[in-house]
C-alpha cells in the first residue's frame, strides 16, 4: 500500500514540475502582408492629412520641398518649396493651411491648401523639428524647438505658439530638454510635449501657455505622441526601449507601459490615432515596421513590415486618412506605404482578409508557440525529486520483504 502511495506521489510531482516549466501559451501577433507603396523619388519625412482637400502633405529632404499627394489618385499633384530641412507638418482645418517646421532655418512655412503656395514664414526657436500640432480651440499652432545640436540633459527646450490669425509667435514656453513630439488634448485644452533628453512629458495649458504638469515614470526617450479622445489618453512612443506608454489626462500620470511583443519593435518613434477604428499606428524605425495598437486594451493586435528584411528604410512619419480609411507611412527613403485600417482591425479579430481601395491585405498569424522560462533549473530539481522518490520506493519494497 505504501509503495502505491509513493508511486502516485511521484507521478503527481512529475506532472507539477512539467506544468511549471511551461509558461502561459499565447497567440502570436498577426502579421499583415507588406503594403503597397507610392514612389515619390526623394527622401520622405513627416506627414499631415488635409481632410478638406483629401490630400497628404509630406516633407522631403530634397530641395527643401513639401509634396502634395491626392488620396484619390495616389499621385503627387504639387511640389512646394519651403525652408531649409523641413520636418514636422500640421494641418489647420479652420484656415485651410499647412504649417511646416523648417529645422535648419528656424522658421515655420505656412502653405495655403487652395493654392499650394507659401503665404507666410514665421521665425520661431532653434531647430524646430518633428513636433508641431494645431490647437483648434485657440486657433494656434504649437511648435517644439529641439535645439538638437546643443541640447543636453538638464538644459531647457522651448515651444513656440503661433496665432493662425496673425501668423505671429504669441508665446514661447520653456519645457524639458530635447522636445520632440507634440499632441493636442481637445477635451482638456492642453498640449503634451515629449522631452526626449529629459525623459519627461510637459503638459501645457493652452489658456495660459504655462506648463501645468510634468509627467515622469517608465519613460526613457519619449518621441512621438498621439491623443486618444475616446479614452482621454495620450500614447507615447519610447524610442530606446521598444515600448510605448499610456498617460491618463485626468491625473497626468502613466497608467501603463507596454513592451512591443515581437522582434520588429526596434526604436518606436511616431504615432497616429485612428478615431474611426479606435486604433493607434506606431512606426518602428529600426525594424521597418508599423505596429497596430487597440485602445480598448492597450495591446498590439497586428503589425506590418514595410519591406522585405533586411532593408534600408527607416519609417518616420505616419498619418491617418479618415476619408479613405487608410494609413500613410513615410519610409524615410523614397516611398509612402499605404495600409488599410479595415485590414488591420480584421487581423486583430478574425485574421481574415479585407480589401481596400489600394490593396487587399490579409493577416497571416504565426503559429502559437509555448515559451520556456528558466527551464534548466526546474528540470534538474524535477529529476532529483524523481530519483529520490524512486530510491525511497525501492527501500519500502525491501522493508516489506
Amino acid at each position: 500500500m505504501k509503495t502505491k502511495v509513493w508511486k502516485l506521489s511521484s507521478l503527481a510531482l512529475i506532472m507539477i514540475f512539467a506544468f511549471s516549466v511551461v509558461s502561459v501559451v499565447h497567440a502570436a501577433v498577426p502579421q499583415l502582408p507588406i503594403p503597397p507603396t507610392i514612389s515619390v523619388g526623394r527622401p520622405t519625412g513627416f506627414l499631415a492629412y488635409d481632410s478638406a482637400k483629401g490630400e497628404i502633405f509630406v516633407t522631403t529632404g530634397v530641395n527643401n520641398t513639401v509634396l502634395v499627394i491626392s488620396d484619390s489618385t495616389n499621385a503627387v499633384v504639387a511640389t512646394i518649396p519651403v525652408g531649409k530641412d523641413p520636418l514636422g507638418v500640421a494641418y489647420d482645418s479652420s484656415k485651410g493651411e499647412i504649417f511646416v517646421a523648417n529645422s535648419n532655418s528656424n522658421t515655420v512655412s505656412i502653405i495655403s491648401d487652395s493654392t499650394n503656395t507659401v503665404v507666410a514664414t514665421v521665425n520661431v526657436g532653434t531647430e524646430p523639428e518633428e513636433g508641431i500640432v494645431y490647437d483648434s480651440a485657440k486657433g494656434e499652432i504649437f511648435v517644439a524647438n529641439s535645439n538638437a545640436h546643443t541640447a543636453i540633459s538638464g538644459s531647457i527646450g522651448t515651444v513656440s505658439v503661433i496665432s493662425d490669425g496673425t501668423n505671429a509667435v504669441v508665446a514661447t514656453i520653456n519645457v524639458g530638454a530635447g522636445p520632440w513630439g507634440v499632441a493636442y488634448d481637445s477635451e482638456k485644452g492642453e498640449v503634451f510635449v515629449s522631452n526626449e533628453i529629459a525623459s519627461t512629458i510637459s503638459v501645457i495649458s493652452d489658456s495660459t501657455n504655462v506648463v501645468v504638469a510634468t509627467v515622469t515614470g517608465k519613460i526613457s526617450g519619449p518621441e512621438g505622441l498621439a491623443y486618444d479622445p475616446a479614452k482621454g489618453e495620450i500614447f507615447v512612443a519610447d524610442y530606446p526601449t521598444g515600448a510605448f506608454s499610456v498617460i491618463s489626462d485626468k491625473n497626468n500620470a502613466v497608467v501603463t507601459t507596454v513592451t512591443i511583443p515581437d522582434e520588429h519593435s526596434g526604436n518606436p518613434n511616431s504615432l497616429a490615432y485612428d478615431s474611426v477604428k479606435g486604433e493607434l499606428f506606431l512606426t518602428c524605425e529600426a525594424s521597418a515596421a508599423v505596429q497596430v495598437i487597440s485602445d480598448s486594451n492597450n495591446a498590439v493586435v497586428a503589425y506590418a513590415l514595410l519591406a522585405e528584411l533586411p532593408t534600408n528604410i527607416y519609417p518616420e512619419g505616419v498619418a491617418c486618412d479618415f476619408g479613405k480609411g487608410e494609413i500613410f507611412v513615410a519610409d524615410g527613403i523614397s516611398e509612402l506605404s499605404i495600409l488599410s485600417d479595415s485590414s488591420a482591425q480584421s487581423a486583430s479579430t478574425s485574421s481574415t482578409s479585407s480589401s481596400s481601395a489600394t490593396s487587399t491585405i490579409s493577416a497571416s498569424a504565426t503559429p502559437t508557440v509555448p515559451e520556456f522560462i528558466n527551464a534548466a533549473p526546474v528540470f534538474v530539481v524535477a529529476a532529483m525529486s524523481v530519483i529520490t522518490l524512486y530510491a525511497v520506493t525501492l527501500k519500502v519494497k525491501k522493508l516489506r520483504k
